[in-house]
């Protein structure tokens, strides 16, 4: 719902400018997504009169004219329009200023048109953002004159001057608020929320005499979907463009105005958010309107042109013999109003809200009217709409309105009212809001309290129930005045330190592109074997499930690692090229002498990818970000070996395996798969697997994080090659290199492993790069070099001599 602020300052005035507005209106449930000022692109355009003209020297089509635009002396323009005239007064874009083109922003600046100077431009309605709809007596492909209509001051803003400076505000109104999809009721609200007086007045015309039986009869023949229908007649029609102001609000609520009737529904459309339609009376004929359901293989041709077939569920408005009109979304061809028109049928009526968006989606249709009227109208402001569009043809002096009305009315008059309980509102809210001041939120929003009961207001139709009235008070209080309250009767929900500490680890897996699974922790004994567990191993002392769906399911896992294997072979099964997964969950230990086992929890990893995009050491890459996103200050690498605590080591490839140790202490063991594993499995691609022990991960973390400010002093870099035995680790090589080295020893990265002909049988050359930095000051070369030596001596203790 776009709302013109400059309408609703007919009912209310805030007091508050645009941006206290749209803050309070959407504090009190009226959620405001945008406002925006009319013409706001416009920058530099004023009012201007054109006192000489005359044509261009050097061209049979264009002029150059001399604008008076208010200042020292008149400016000279070059146009090519033909419709400018001595004294006429027209937009000027002057030297630096911005209009449309296109439908965007552009920059007009002074310069030369065929060799003569042009310091500005005189303006169209396009390049203003504007329609011929907008001012009718414009001609839509020249220059836009200024009617009587507009403030013809010289040197005035034109957007002041043709009253395109309105502010909208876009509503978005929930599907329970019908009311608010009108200027009327955000002004009921905008008065609820700033207490400020609210003004609306009864409509009221004078009317001809006559009786409106002569022209027309209605009849309701579905009573369930159209509560009420009340119909006006209106003669000696005038058919012309509606007043400025009605066209200038009209657009500011995103309506495009037509002619003087067209624009009167759709005026009370938006004031009183009640649909209403006029019909051609030469159109209706027998001069009978009938509002029935539609007839097997009926059809209508809309007003859009489109010719449409209607199912019996319809609810239509026709004549004596045919459709003229969609109930509630839109009328039929020759149901329009046309430039002859002499005679107009004014309908208001109230039609079942499931009904007309039931109509509406059949026949892919939305319009405006579907719009309110699927949201659930309330009948009784048919009348004050229908009068209102009656004082409007009055005012305008389009015709003469029939003093009398048809109305069929079988609403039901009987009042909504929730029992009135400030006690209960307070312990509902959690708050201490004192009952008189409830009464009055309650009436400033349109409410009576009688016999300690609440009456609505008929146009509220969403209140049902006492928590309805207690989201009244407290809108209107303030939700940031209400104090925060824990839900009574239960304890503060707040995540314990094992929860936060997997909640961190699983979104760093995830963050480097694993996908979480979840298995059952019930398996089949063979899953042991799978592995190539010993037959001695602890692993396989289960605890065995009594009466279990089957053998596949028939113990406890006791290792994490067959379950992560069963997800990859199944992916491996559906062709899948890759598979990267993870599993955080418990294994079931059994313990000696007792009745439930020890419920460690896990984490478990498997990969596997056909393109060989993945390796051992993409793995470990994975593992060391883990144990750096729990805070593991220190941790070590090494070969696994049968003497692992991890039983685990003998599903993996000899010497592709390796554990993570902290403090001494074996958390972790991953590596790829071994051949016989794979095969078990059916899976003919190399696949990876690992599997950290997160509890004990989680006793070594630490949440504290250290932040070192950015270094002042250049790095110094050093290479280093050394030759070892072939099997010494490098992580043995690096180790010693940062025990020498100390604190200056910035980052050691290994760059190149080297076996051949140029190398003794049995060794290796090991390269790496060596990157010192000290935060005291610039390091010389006399400082790296002694600390070069203090690195050769220490590789030589373990054996590992430079090159």
């Amino acid at each position: 719902m776009d709302l013109s602020m400059r309408w609703l300052a007919d009912y209310v005035d805030c007091g508050c400018d645009i941006k206290e507005f749209v803050a309070g209106m959407t504090m009190s449930g009226s959620k405001v997504e945008c406002y925006e000022e009319e013409g706001c692109y416009l920058s530099n355009v004023v009012v201007g009169q054109v006192i000489e003209i005359e044509r261009h020297p050097d061209s049979d089509h264009m002029y150059t004219c001399q604008v008076d635009i208010g200042e020292d002396k008149p400016v000279q323009i070059v146009t090519g329009a033909q419709n400018v005239n001595k004294g006429d007064y027209v937009p000027v874009a002057k030297h630096k200023s911005t209009v449309l083109h296109e439908g965007k922003p552009v920059k007009i600046t002074k310069g030369k048109l065929r060799g003569v100077a042009s310091n500005g431009m005189l303006c169209s309605l396009g390049e203003l953002g504007l329609t011929v709809h907008d001012f009718p007596y414009a001609i839509e492909d020249g220059i836009f004159i200024l009617g009587d209509d507009c403030d013809k001051t010289v040197g005035m803003d034109i957007r002041e001057a043709i009253g395109f400076n309105d502010t909208k505000v876009e509503f978005e109104i929930t599907s329970n608020r019908p009311d608010c999809m009108s200027v009327i009721g955000l002004a009921r609200e905008a008065h609820a929320t700033f207490n400020v007086p609210f003004n609306v007045k009864e409509p009221v015309f004078k009317g001809v005499d006559g009786s409106v039986g002569d022209y027309l009869k209605v009849k309701i023949h579905n009573t369930d979907l159209c509560k009420r229908y009340i119909g006006a007649i209106v003669r000696n029609v005038k058919i012309e463009p509606s007043p400025r102001w009605m066209r200038e609000r009209l657009r500011a609520c995103g309506v495009r105005p037509i002619n003087n009737f067209v624009d009167i529904t759709n005026y009370v459309m938006l004031e009183y958010g009640r649909p209403m339609h006029a019909f051609d009376l030469r159109y209706v004929e027998g001069g009978k309107i009938n509002v029935r359901n539609a007839r097997a293989g009926e059809k209508i041709t809309t007003l859009d042109g489109i010719e449409r077939e209607l199912s019996e569920e319809m609810l239509v408005i026709a004549d004596a013999v045919k459709p003229v009109a969609v109930a509630g979304v839109m009328g039929g061809e020759y149901s329009g109003i046309m430039d002859d028109t002499n005679t107009v049928v004014f309908e208001s009526a109230c039609f079942d809200g499931a009904s007309v968006r039931t109509t509406a989606k059949k026949l892919g249709m939305r319009t405006d009217a579907s719009s309110r009227y699927e949201k659930g109208l309330d009948p009784h402001e048919c009348y004050e709409a229908l009068m209102r569009a009656c004082q409007l043809v009055e005012e305008l002096g389009a015709g003469e309105v029939i003093r009398t009305v048809i109305d069929e009315n079988y609403q039901d008059e009987t009042p909504r009212s929730v029992e009135f309980d400030a006690d209960w509102i307070n312990s509902f809210l959690g708050s201490d809001i004192p009952e008189e001041d409830m009464k009055e939120y309650l009436s400033r929003l349109g409410f009576r309290l009688e016999n300690g009961r609440v009456i609505s207001p008929w146009y509220r139709i969403d209140i049902e129930c006492k928590a309805d009235i207690a989201e009244e008070v407290v809108r209107i209080y303030g939700y940031n005045n209400t104090p925060s309250t824990i839900i009574r009767g239960v304890a503060q929900a707040m995540r314990t330190p094992k929860q936060n500490f997997e909640r961190n680890i699983k979104n760093a897996v995830l963050a480097m592109g694993l996908n979480e699974v979840t298995t059952f922790s019930f398996i089949s004994p063979k899953y042991f074997d799978k592995i190539k567990l010993p037959a001695d191993s602890k692993l396989r002392n289960a605890v065995t499930i009594t009466n279990p769906l089957g053998e596949d399911t028939s113990v406890m896992r006791t290792t994490i690692i067959p379950s992560v294997c069963e997800v990859l072979a199944r992916n491996y099964s559906y062709r899948n090229p890759e598979c990267h997964i993870f599993e955080i969950g418990n294994e079931y230990i059994p313990v000696e002498g007792g009745v439930l086992p020890e419920e460690p929890f896990r984490l478990g990893i498997g990969v596997y990818d056909t393109a060989d995009d993945f390796d051992f050491y993409s793995l470990k890459g994975i593992v060391e970000k883990i144990m750096e996103k729990a805070g593991v200050k220190e941790f070590e690498f090494e070969r696994a070996s049968e003497d692992s605590v991890f039983d685990e080591y003998y599903a993996f490839h000899p010497g592709r395996a390796a554990v993570v140790k902290v403090g001494g202490e074996e958390i972790a063991v991953f590596g790829e798969l071994h051949p016989d594993v794979l095969e078990n499995y059916g899976i003919a691609a190399r696949a990876y697997a690992g599997k950290i022990n997160m509890n004990e991960l989680m006793e070594r973390s630490s949440s504290e994080k250290l932040y070192r400010p950015l270094p002042k002093f250049p790095a110094t870099t050093r290479d280093i090659s050394v030759v070892c035995e072939a099997q010494l680790p490098v992580a043995e090589i690096e180790k010693a290199i940062r025990g020498a080295a100390g604190q200056i020893l910035e980052k050691v990265s290994l760059f190149d492993v080297y076996t051949g002909e140029q190398i003794e049988s049995g060794k290796k050359s090991v390269s790496y790069s060596l990157s010192m930095r000290s935060h005291e000051g610039t390091l010389n070369d006399e400082q790296a070099d002694k600390t070069m030596d203090k690195i050769v001596k220490a590789l030589e203790k373990i054996g590992v001599y430079r090159r």
